[in-house]
This record gives structure tokens, sequence and C-alpha cells, in this order.
């Protein structure tokens, strides 16, 4: 797909771009504010922007999605070519077919979404060195030991906060019987799911009430029969609502949900529209931890569109509430918000004790965070 544009743009173009407007747009860039202009005379002709998908596709409801929705805004706005590679295999020799076709297709900018092009960049950023690559949710032990060159950078997210967010409200709305489903237990899954158990775990304690936490991985970012079944047997068992973090897992916790009248936890995007489905009794979303997958993108390219590549090149960014409120937490829309005691002024006041540290979340991935008296957590095979 490629939006028809120019291929090329002026120096005089490229001096009045500045960063996207629109609700998806962080109120900061990684690594400082939103550049108004360039900081020197950057070359006539930028390239296209091209975006390479992992196994997933640009309309996955996930990372992928999200990162090509930051592509095509700032394209559209900017009147800049994009285009989107889909490899042909799950390996990282198909997917460095992909970054080898979009730069030989005049490519400038490469974003490539997710943990499993960790080996690709490191490739890529060498084979390349003229040619911009931004992985998004690719952390530096991804890279295999590799070092970022100037032409490469990495943004990951502070997911611990949001999976924090999504437990403590879900805690605080009156639901007493949790669980999480994981995909794969790589890092960000894993900082998910241990913010919600810590965020379930200090409601509890404020609210004096006893909870029970059930938490599993699936093995896989997709939901099959064996993972629905196992998700029947915890709501027939009492579970309400399970946080379902990990690509197109969540069908398997959707379908259970509404098949026992409980609730899910979206992930990575708003995800409250995918259950409003005709063949849904209801919507069984009851919030999604997000991150902004979008922002980060639209950030990034921002910052080499206007002669500022130098404050990302070679970089991993954190990016979590301190560096921008756009970048980890629970969607506030009306439509999107279906708590019922728990309100967006609570949610701003603990989201608010994060920033400033009142509030400290543990993001270490090698061990579960302890938990009080009040949580019962049963780890699952």
């Amino acid at each position: 797909m490629k939006k028809l544009a120019a291929l090329a743009l002026s120096a005089a173009m490229i001096a009045s771009l500045a960063a996207c407007g629109g609700g998806t747009t962080p109120s900061e860039n990684p690594s400082g504010n939103p550049s108004e202009k360039p900081s020197e005379s950057p070359a006539a002709d930028y390239g296209t922007i091209a975006l390479v998908t992992d196994v997933g596709t640009i309309d996955d409801e996930s990372f992928n999605q999200a990162c090509w929705q930051g592509v095509q805004a700032y394209g559209d706005a900017h009147n800049i070519e994009y285009t989107d590679y889909q490899p042909a295999a799950d390996s990282n020799d198909d997917r460095m077919a992909s970054i080898r076709q979009a730069v030989q297709d005049g490519a400038g900018i490469v974003v490539l979404p997710g943990f499993l092009f960790g080996e690709a960049i490191a490739q890529a950023q060498e084979q390349f060195p003229d040619t911009k690559f931004v992985a998004v949710d690719v952390a530096e032990a991804d890279l295999g030991g590799a070092t970022l060159a100037d032409n490469a950078y990495c943004a990951v997210f502070g997911e611990e906060e949001a999976g924090y967010l999504a437990g403590y409200a879900a805690v605080k709305d009156g639901y007493t019987s949790l669980g999480f489903l994981g995909g794969v237990a790589v890092p960000a899954v894993v900082r998910f799911g241990q913010g919600y158990v810590q965020g379930a775990d200090d409601a509890a304690e404020e609210l004096g009430t006893n909870i029970d936490i059930k938490y599993t991985y699936g093995g896989q970012f997709f939901g099959d029969a064996n993972i629905t079944a196992k998700m029947e047997g915890w709501y027939q068992a009492g579970t309400e609502v399970v946080f379902a973090c990990g690509g197109g897992i969540w069908t398997s916790a959707a379908e259970a949900a509404l098949n026992n009248e409980g609730m899910v936890i979206g992930v990575d995007t708003d995800q409250h529209h995918l259950g409003n489905n005709e063949n849904y009794a209801y919507n069984p979303f009851l919030t999604s931890a997000v991150k902004g997958l979008q922002s980060a993108t639209e950030a990034a390219l921002d910052k080499y569109f206007t002669g500022n590549w130098a404050d990302l090149g070679g970089k991993i960014d954190v990016l979590d509430l301190q560096k921008g409120e756009s970048y980890v937490g629970l969607p506030t829309a009306e439509e999107s918000w279906c708590f019922k005691t728990f309100t967006v002024e609570e949610y701003e006041a603990v989201k608010a004790k994060i920033i400033s540290g009142e509030i400290v979340i543990d993001d270490n991935v090698e061990a579960m965070p302890e938990v009080s008296a009040n949580t019962n957590l049963t780890m699952i095979e």
C-alpha cells in the first residue's frame, strides 16, 4: 500500500515540518521537546518512509497496526510517501529481505515494530549506513550483544506502569478474582503482567480486601482451542476479569469471557472497539493497558524529517509516564471507560503519584514481585 506523494522534499519544505497535531501526538518526543525546525539545513531528499511488519500484519489490532497508524498519520500530514512490507515468513532472513527491498525502493527511514527485529536491526544498521532505522519495542536484550549505530534507534516502554494502572483500577472497581494471560514471556509482556499484579495488590491493601490472581503464559501470540479451554476453566471457577496480554491471544480470553459473563482487559492499543461485535451479547472489554506505539513512531519520524536525528541515533529510550503521558496508561475516552465506580479523576490521581515517584513499580523481569497478605497469587503452567 502506498500513499502517493512527492518523492523528495525541498529544504524549505523540510524546514517547515513540525510535530503532527491530533490526539495521538505525544506531548514530548522521546529525547526532548518536539522540534519546531531543523537544527541545521537538511538534505533536499530525505527519502520515503517504510514499515516492515514482524509475523503480524498492519491490521493486527496490536503493535504492527499502531506503528503503521503512526507512519500513516505522519506521512499524510507532511505529504511524504510511505509503504509497508510484510516478510514472506517468520525468519530473520525474510525480515532482512523486506528491509533490503524497502531501502532499494527509496526508504530513507524504516520502522521495525516488535522484539523479533532485534537481530535484523543489528545487521541492517551495518549493511545500510545511509538509512535510518526505528525499532519500536526492541530492547537492548533483543540485540544479541550488538551496539546500536548512529543510524539506529530503539524505543521501549514502561509497560509495568500501564499494567499497574489496569490492575489497580480493576480492584478499585470491585473485582476481586483476577487473571493474567500472557503470550510469550518476553520482557515487555512480563512487565505488563508484573505491573498488573502490583497495582491490584496495592489497591487491595488500600481497600482492606482480599483478592485472587491466577497467572499464566500461553507461549504464543494467538488464541486457540486449548487456551480458550483454560480460560473457560478460570471463568467457571470464579475469575471475573482476565488481562490478555500478547497479540491475538485476546481472542481466547474474550471467547471464554463471553461464554461466562466475564470481562477482559486489552493490551497495547485501546481494544474496546473489538467488543462492539454484533455477534457478542455485550462488550467484554473493561479497559486496555495501552502504550503509545503510534506516538513513539510519529515522534521518531519527526526527529528525522526535521533534521534532528542526532537526538535519537544510537539510543535506546524507555518511554514511560515520566517521558510523556501519551506513552503508557489507560484510555479515558467516554466510550472506552467501562468502570462502574472507579473514576477518571481517581485514575489521574494515581497516575500523578507514579509520575512524581510516590508510587514505585518494580520492573525487574527476573522475579515476580512480592505481594501482601491481601493477595493470593497462583502461578499456573
